[in-house]
Order: C-alpha cells, then structure tokens, then sequence
C-alpha cells in the first residue's frame, strides 16, 4: 500500500498538477468570498484537491474526527433500538453490536484512507464509477443519508434540552439551537471542524461518564425477553449495519488535505479506531438503558414525554441542578456529528448537479440547515419508529455502494490510486459511463426487495429469514457489477 503511495505523487498527471500545469480549481474571486477566506472559512470546495494543498501532516485528527462524530447520543439511541424496540436481551443486543460493527466499520476505515491517497472528496471518488451524471443518482441518496442522521441528531438534542427545561423550551426550540450551533461550525470548514472535533469529544465523554454513573444503579434492572428469533437477530444485525456503513460515503472527505506521503495503514486505524472505539460500548450502554426504560418509573414516564432526551434526563435526576448542565452538555455533544455531517452535505450539494460546482461551498450550509430544522421537527413525533425505518432503508442502497465502489477499486483498478485521473474529474466522455454501477444496483434490488423487512412492508424472503436486505445487496450488487464493468471496458476500451 506504502508502494501506492509513491505512486500517487510520481504519477505524470498529479506532477502536472503540482507543477500548476492542471489547476483543477476555480478561483472565487468576489469580494465577499475573500473576506470569508481572511476569516478562515474554506472555500475550496468538492474539486479535486492537488498535491501542494495536501499538508496537513496531523494525521491523529482523522482519529478525533471519527471519535467526535461517535461519542455522543446517536450511538446510545442506536443501542437502545435493540431492546426497547425489538425485545432482545442485553446480552443478544451486545453480541449483535459486537460483531455487527467490528466487521461495518472497515468500509468507512479504508474509504477514509481514499481521500489522502487520491485527493478526492468520497463522491467526487465515485464518478470514477458511476460517471458523470449518474452519479447524481448515489449523491441524492447520499444526501438524504446524511441529512437523515442530520435530523435524528438534531431530535435528539432538541428533546434534551427540552426535558432539561421541564417543558418550558419545547422540542422545537430545542431543534432550532442545535442546529444552528452545527451551522457554525460546519460553514468555515475543513481546518476549523478538524480544530473543533479534536477537543469536543473531551466535555461529551465527561457527561457521559456522569449520566453513566448517575444511573448505573438502575441498569440491571432490565426487562424478561423471550428467546429471539434468528429473523429479529439478523434484522437488528442491519441496524448496527445501516449505523457504520454509510459513514463510508462520506469518509474520505475528512482526510483529503493529509499529506499523500501517509500511510494507508496509519489512516485506516485511525478511523477504524476513531468509529469503533466509542461506538461498541455507548451502543452497550443505550441497550442496556432501553432495556432498563420499562421497569424504571421515572425513565418511563421521561421516555413518554421526551423519548430518549427525557430518559437521560431522568437519569440525571439524582444530581439535581448539576444534572440538568450535564444534561445540557450532553445535547450539545451531538454538535461535532451536525457539523460533519453538514460539512459533507455542502460537498454532495455541489455534485449534485454540474452547475452547481459553481455555488460556494458554504452557501449550502445555511440551505442545509433550513431544511433540516422542520423536518425534524416533524420526526420528532414518532421518533423511534422513524429512526429504525429510516436506519434499516439506508442500509440497503449503502451496502450496494461500497459493494460496487470496491470492486472498481480492487478488481478494475487494482487499488492503484494513479488511475483516478484529476484532469479527467469532470470530462464525460473520459469518466465510466455508470450505467454498470446503476444496473448492477438496481438489478440487486430484484431480491433484496423480497428480502426486505420493514414496518410498512415485509418480503416474503424475510418473513422466514428476518430483513437480510443489508446482506444480499452487499454482495449481489459486486456479482452483477463485475461482467458489467469488464463488458463496458471491452466496449470503450478504457477505464
């Protein structure tokens, strides 16, 4: 892989970029979008990021990045899915968590090391597969993706605050802050969320720690659950999966300024570490709590109200006034997974259509947040229902992603980053067509459907199997892809 490396600052097209003979960039001259950049706002945006720009040798903030997103409420809620709304065991659910994410988290950790070696934003990466235009198709799931985990942040923060204030601040004002808060941070950009997730995760763990402790006594008291079923095993199993995997469509957009001289293994642990670490006990810890929630009065009636928010808060109860600032903390603690999820959103957005490229960066930043604040508004009257619907969707398309993806990447390319051509970005007619890509995914969507099983339907593969959707795509979609692909190489005789 070091061998990559080399290659990929020796290349003939990224020594002609380097030498400025290939300027991928366009240059924002108003006058405006000057005094951003004095102020440090980043205003390169979805473009190709050449080889002199890539200095950042810190290479320990991909690490902070990826343990900011994770160490906050959104892993706690996950984990609580397990027992408050599928009825497994503590014991099941930890498994499931265990071994569900060990194995998830390696797609987000090797799609994080793409950025360093290619200077490519991850869904600028992917119309070296799915072409120019199609790959409008995978940016708009994309978006909704993130946007979604954007909307179950901002619920979640909102009703804490809520629950902190006994009601006197609704959920709704609650949303409005949180999001406005990740506005701010997400909008200057690269170096300053790298700046912000490198010392955010320190506050959140202290109050996790404290919630922790305030309420431990009460975890062991949990719910009587039947033996499961290998169909609820496997269904929650898609979960944990919907939870890690689709951080791979975002994952290089993190480390594309790190010098392209690091190694592939070293930004690989470091994302690997950064995810899995927090992620596998505050999922522990949010099983362990939901399955706690029935049996405990004051978690109940704190679940009735607020949902998840009113259940920390109860938890903190015992701690009086002290409890209610944690509290606070803690809502506020989902702010490092807003902003970085904002910041890829401004990205996407650009690609989104090709004319769009031409609207700054951070412009999409304030739509974002627009948007975000009523939707979540509106999630916030059904939450569980609409977290597992929502988790259990993405899983599919995700899967199907890094399926196709990695087989370009490995099989067609032979993991050699040289052929990711920057001159090429946003010529058509030298990129892939895409239409292997989109054809191997949809045709994957033939079983994955009967496979699927969701609230508002249910495949008639998985009413024996359990919702094996995660699964199937994952593989039959990289089985399609490659005839394919080779098809369409032979055709055009180019990659």
């Amino acid at each position: 892989m070091e061998k990559d490396m080399e290659k990929a600052t020796s290349s003939p097209v990224v020594q002609d970029i380097a030498e400025g003979q290939a300027e991928p960039n366009q240059s924002l001259k108003h006058p405006i979008l000057q005094k951003l950049a004095s102020w440090g706002v980043e205003l390169h945006g979805v473009t190709p990021v050449a080889v002199e720009e890539r200095t950042n040798t810190r290479y320990i903030n991909i690490f902070f990045v990826w343990f900011t997103m994770s160490i906050n409420l959104l892993p706690i809620v996950t984990g609580m899915v397990g027992t408050l709304s599928f009825g497994l065991s503590l014991r099941d659910t930890s498994l499931l968590i265990i071994f569900f994410s060990l194995f998830c988290t390696i797609f987000p950790a090797y799609f994080c090391t793409l950025g360093a070696r290619t200077g490519l934003r991850q869904m600028l990466h992917a119309r070296y597969t799915f072409g120019y235009y199609l790959v409008s198709i995978i940016v708009l799931l994309n978006l909704a993706t993130i946007g979604g985990f954007g909307v179950i942040d901002a619920v979640v923060g909102g009703s804490t605050l809520s629950a902190v204030s006994n009601g006197n601040m609704n959920a709704t004002a609650g949303i409005v802050i949180i999001a406005v808060l990740a506005l701010v941070v997400s909008f200057a950009g690269y170096k300053a969320l790298h700046q912000y997730e490198r010392y955010a995760w320190l506050p959140a763990l202290i109050a996790i720690v404290i919630a922790t402790g305030c309420g431990g006594k009460h975890l062991s008291n949990q719910v009587e659950t039947a033996s499961p079923t290998a169909a609820t095993v496997i269904s929650f199993g898609g979960v944990i999966a919907g939870y890690m995997i689709p951080w791979a469509a975002m994952a290089s957009d993190f480390a594309v300024y790190c010098h392209p001289s690091v190694t592939t293994a070293r930004i690989f642990w470091y994302s690997y570490a950064g995810l899995l670490v927090p992620s596998i006990p505050l999922m522990i810890l949010g099983a362990a709590i939901g399955g706690a929630v029935p049996n405990v009065p004051s978690w109940s009636e704190g679940y009735d109200k607020y949902s998840a928010g009113g259940v920390l808060e109860a938890m903190l109860m015992p701690a009086g006034g002290f409890g209610k600032f944690v509290a606070v903390i803690l809502s506020f603690s989902l702010l490092g997974n807003i902003a970085a999820a904002v910041y890829s959103v401004t990205l996407n957005c650009q690609l989104l259509m090709p004319f769009l490229v031409r609207v700054p960066r951070a412009a999409f930043a304030i739509v974002y947040t627009a948007v975000c604040i009523p939707l979540s508004i509106y999630a916030a009257k059904n939450f569980f229902a609409s977290l597992e619907n929502f988790i259990y969707v993405i899983a599919y398309w995700s899967a199907d992603f890094v399926s196709v993806v990695g087989v370009e990447h490995f099989v067609f390319r032979k993991a050699d980053c040289t052929t990711y051509d920057h001159a090429i970005w946003d010529v058509p007619s030298k990129l892939p067509s895409g239409i292997p890509a989109i054809g191997a995914i949809c045709l994957s969507f033939g079983l994955i459907i009967p496979c699927m099983g969701q609230v508002w339907y249910t495949g008639p593969l998985a009413e024996k199997s359990g919702d094996i959707g995660f699964e199937v795509g994952l593989c039959l979609s990289a089985v399609l892809y490659i005839p394919f692909r080779w098809a369409e190489i032979r055709y055009r005789k180019q990659l």
